[in-house]
């Protein structure tokens, strides 16, 4: 399959590049509209308690959205009451708008301290989108219109103009991203190949990446909704990968035009040997993902399909695009310098070092990443408020005003009862007593809606306890608790319940893969054993920072108390993929070397002398790019940010320089170990990667 890709891309360049162009006018033109169909409802889990009790309550009393603004005058003051007045006058008479309290005249919407107020417009149920876009557009326009020399601030958000303002920001993360990444990613690759020429090259796979990802979840958005999580986590893999693998390609691709002039026989051998490392590493990466699959979130779900999706793109743009550019412009890229056994001293002083104190090595390092890892044992995860968000969004200036000026709790959504017919009187006044100020509303069908106060953060552990303390109390009465707490209590039941299936699933595909990569059954559980240390060590990292907040600061961000659970679960998938790059990077050149010379030890040596740079730089770039998108200030992607900087760094020195060669040391001759049916299954359907047995000189190519 590889040598035909590679022969249709040497053959037909100019077409393979055509079509690329087309691709990347649809990633770029069609794909960006991902950016308007954003949602922020990441907690939502099909079949959970709280969204069948969530959807019950929906129909029966369909509620339309709402939009609140908080305005920070002097509220006494009796223009300001005049302009709040006709302000809400005219938001009465929005088409859409269901209706808008006056707030002078409702309980709890004017400041104790009488420098702020909070109108809350609420829309009709049942609008189509354009409607309700509409009607919401309106509605924000007209209160941010509330003016004069006495208003010193209106915020406005909530709502569906939350999840527009959270799209708006994620655009210009990534376009900040970009413009950082990639010209540092551009320089470095100037250093590494010492060439303009060499160095564009993984850029321009680097962007067909990029308008992958956005095309990826454009497709997806028509079906399931798309959180606002998903355009950096994609984009930013999309474009670290492509360089990677672009970063091995060129590489090996140099090293072959040293004893092989004609450019196209050089490509051909190049996707024959590196082209293997990368169709592997694509799928490894991608059956890593495929674990957020057994999960019944539709958000895990959705970014599992689309990293996925943005994964196989760069693959293929490193299997087909790259090859037509390299054999239309390869023969201006000089080859590699040097012989080959004078490459990567460094690198095979580190193997033997590690190989020569492997106890030594082992003792230390294990026990180091360890203790890195030890905050992970306390580890909790919440939704979140708008303290995720940088200061500069609307969404968290709002939040900031109610708490300057409201009590604590205010705005804060209840813990939601649903109490249906046959319910006993007896179950509902226990409920009812459990939190003092709890609101009943009777619906039809005879169904009740409890909305108990939940006495701190809607995702606090005063109200999840509450949660709790309602589902033990209902015994075998039709009792349904939802609201933001039960979300958040269901989602942690789902991530402990379904995470040993997608673990087992992970590691599953993981050992299929490298058995049929390497033909052992030693070296997959090596690679998992160690591949865990590295994540363990980086998640640690992440919770001492943003949860703990120790060092928090320096990165612009604050301690929470706890992660956003979208950040585990996305930090742990896609760094265990990233992980198994760089394995199979190291572990493609321990092979070659290994059947060239049958000599085990030596070949770890060759293998991670032959492999170091590449696998070096490429976590550097990775971190360039991983960095740049915690630029923009929005926590959770903080969060995923630094464990993936931290995972790859960590992986890519600590790991694969000194763990790898001392623990293959240890096995020796036993690394490559199977047992007789498996090693004959391998032998018969195995993946056999190509030595680079050094071609016959040949003339140049003109």
């Amino acid at each position: 399959m590889l040598s035909t890709l590679a022969r249709a891309a040497t053959r037909r360049p100019l077409t393979v590049l055509l079509l690329w162009g087309l691709f990347l006018l649809l990633g770029f033109g069609l794909g960006t509209g991902v950016f308007g169909k954003l949602s922020d409802d990441v907690p939502d889990v099909p079949g959970t308690e709280s969204q069948i009790a969530a959807e019950h309550l929906d129909g029966l009393d369909p509620a339309g959205a709402s939009i609140t603004g908080v305005v920070e005058a002097a509220v006494a003051d009796p223009a300001v009451r005049a302009e709040v007045r006709r302000a809400v006058a005219d938001l009465r008479e929005v088409a859409g708008v269901a209706e808008v309290p006056d707030p002078y005249a409702t309980p709890g919407l004017v400041a104790e301290d009488g420098r702020a107020l909070v109108v809350s417009v609420a829309l009709d149920g049942g609008l189509d989108d354009d409607a309700e876009e509409a009607a919401v557009d309106d509605a924000a326009d007209r209160l941010h219109g509330i003016g004069g020399s006495e208003v010193s601030g209106v915020h406005v958000s909530g709502g569906p103009l939350l999840g527009q303002q959270l799209g708006e920001r994620a655009q210009e993360d990534v376009k900040q991203a970009e413009l950082i990444s990639l010209p540092v990613v551009l320089v470095l690759l100037l250093v590494v190949f010492g060439g303009l020429r060499a160095a564009g090259l993984p850029l321009l796979v680097a962007v067909a990446g990029i308008a992958g990802a956005f095309l990826a979840l454009f497709g997806f958005s028509q079906f399931t909704d798309i959180s606002v999580y998903a355009i950096q986590v994609t984009t930013m893999l999309g474009l670290g990968l492509a360089v990677d693998y672009a970063l091995l390609m060129l590489v090996r691709f140099r090293e072959e035009r040293r004893h092989t002039p004609d450019v196209v026989e050089a490509v051909h051998r190049t996707v024959a040997a590196a082209g293997r490392t990368v169709l592997f590493s694509g799928l490894t990466v991608a059956v890593s993902l495929a674990g957020l699959l057994v999960f019944p979130s539709t958000f895990l779900r959705s970014m599992g399909l689309a990293v996925a999706a943005v994964v196989v793109v760069d693959m293929l743009a490193a299997l087909t695009l790259l090859p037509a550019l390299l054999a239309r412009f390869g023969g201006r890229i000089p080859p590699a310098k040097g012989r080959p056994e004078e490459e990567g001293r460094l690198f095979a002083r580190l193997a033997r070092f590690a190989a020569r104190r492997r106890v030594a090595v082992l003792a230390v390092a294990v026990p180091a990443l360890l203790v890195l890892a030890l905050p992970v044992t306390g580890m909790t995860i919440n939704l979140g408020d708008a303290r995720q968000l940088p200061k500069s969004t609307e969404a968290r200036q709002l939040y900031d005003a109610i708490e300057a000026h409201f009590p604590p709790g205010t705005g804060v959504s209840p813990v939601t009862v649903v109490l249906r017919p046959g319910t006993d009187a007896a179950t509902a006044d226990r409920i009812r007593a459990l939190a003092p100020g709890t609101v009943a509303r009777d619906l039809s069908g005879g169904t009740t809606v409890l909305e108990l106060p939940p006495g701190g953060p809607a995702d606090g552990p005063a109200a999840t306890e509450l949660v709790e303390r309602v589902r033990d109390l209902r015994g075998d009465a039709p009792v349904q608790v939802t609201g933001s707490a039960a979300q958040l209590v269901d989602f942690r039941q789902m991530l402990a319940d379904r995470a040993p299936w997608a673990a087992l699933t992970v590691l599953a595909g993981i050992f299929v893969l490298l058995f049929a990569f390497t033909g052992s059954v030693l070296l997959p559980l090596r690679t998992v054993a160690t591949t865990l240390l590295s994540l363990g060590a980086a998640l640690g990292a992440v919770v001492w920072v943003f949860q703990d907040g120790h060092l928090a600061g320096l990165i612009g961000a604050e301690g929470l108390g706890a992660l956003s659970l979208t950040a585990p679960p996305l930090i742990i998938a896609i760094a265990f993929g990233l992980a198994m790059d760089y394995e199979l990077f190291i572990l493609a050149r321990m092979r070659e070397a290994r059947e060239l010379t049958g000599d085990d030890r030596e070949a770890v040596v060759t293998g991670l002398r032959r492999s170091g740079r590449v696998v070096t730089c490429a976590a550097l770039l990775l971190a360039v790019v991983f960095g740049a998108f915690m630029t923009g200030g929005f926590s959770p992607i903080l969060q995923i940010g630094l464990g993936l900087t931290l995972a790859v760094l960590i992986d890519a020195t600590v790991v694969r320089m000194l763990l790898v060669p001392a623990t293959m040391a240890l096995l020796g001759r036993r690394a490559w170990w199977a047992p007789k049916p498996l090693r004959r299954a391998h032998e018969r359907f195995g993946v056999r990667e190509e030595a680079p047995v050094p071609a016959p000189p040949q003339p140049a190519a003109r």
